[in-house]
């Protein structure tokens, strides 16, 4: 008896332990993520606070057999809004995504002119995508964002630090619908030097479908001194692992005042 009570302790002592460094380890893991999250803002941003910005240049869309080169504009949001505007030579294509609008909208057009709701589960990541600043702005002073770090690596050739971040929700979902956690997920890699953000990733979905995964990955570089903050002025989009769309900046402009009627869907 006194043999089976011991055992018994040894377990749950053990148990215990493992238990208390595993939680440990977690809120290194958060701690050390935020702090890189922050280094990378600061290197983002210096000390100039950015409330919105637009950056105009030329585009290249690929889709499918369309091949197609124009111009565009990119709006933003640091609260949570984003806008972008191509004008191709099919025609104008557009999309808005507006998270500080209750609920949250967002829609797009092609050549067309006819407005296409969003799914809510593909406004989940983030509107600014092509403004790294906000996108990491926005997970350090949000609420219910927890922040991993993955650890030390190589992407697309460059040695990075990767960290993950999805929010939490008190609202159960459904039987065999997608987590909160997952469909919110953005994947940081950051430079290991600099700590400038070479890309971000994260899924998006059908809108039947949340639980298809499209994989999508942004990709930063020509770091360029505007102001105070340095700003990427070329940006890939790729939507599974092929370029879907590929910017160039020629001109950059902080804090014009934008406000959220720019970011109304029709």
């Amino acid at each position: 008896m006194r043999a089976t009570r011991l055992t018994f302790l040894v377990l749950l002592i053990l148990s215990i332990s493992q238990l208390t460094i595993a939680q440990q380890t977690a809120s290194s893991s958060t701690q050390q993520a935020s702090q890189l999250l922050q280094q990378s803002l600061a290197a983002l941003q210096g000390n100039t606070p950015l409330t919105d910005v637009t950056l105009s240049g030329t585009a290249h869309r690929i889709a499918g057999s369309d091949d197609e080169s124009g111009t565009a504009v990119f709006k933003a949001l640091a609260s949570g809004a984003g806008r972008m505007d191509v004008r191709l030579s099919s025609g104008q294509r557009s999309e808005v995504q507006n998270l500080t609008a209750t609920p949250p909208t967002g829609a797009w057009s092609g050549p067309d002119g006819a407005s296409h709701p969003i799914a809510f589960h593909n406004l989940l990541t983030e509107p600014a995508w092509f403004f790294p600043a906000f996108a990491i702005a926005r997970r350090l002073s949000g609420s219910g964002f927890v922040a991993t770090y993955v650890g030390h690596e190589s992407h697309n050739g460059q040695t990075v630090e990767h960290v993950s971040v999805s929010q939490t929700s008190s609202t159960q979902g459904s039987p065999g619908a997608p987590t909160y956690q997952h469909l919110t997920q953005v994947d940081f890699f950051l430079d290991s030097t600099t700590f400038l953000p070479s890309a971000i990733s994260f899924n998006i979905h059908p809108d039947d479908n949340a639980l298809l995964d499209l994989p999508m990955e942004i990709r930063f570089s020509d770091y360029r001194v505007t102001g105070n903050s340095q700003v990427p002025f070329h940006v890939q989009k790729f939507l599974n692992n092929s370029l879907f769309l590929d910017f160039q900046a020629q001109s950059v402009t902080p804090n014009s005042g934008l406000t959220g009627a720019t970011f109304q869907v029709q």
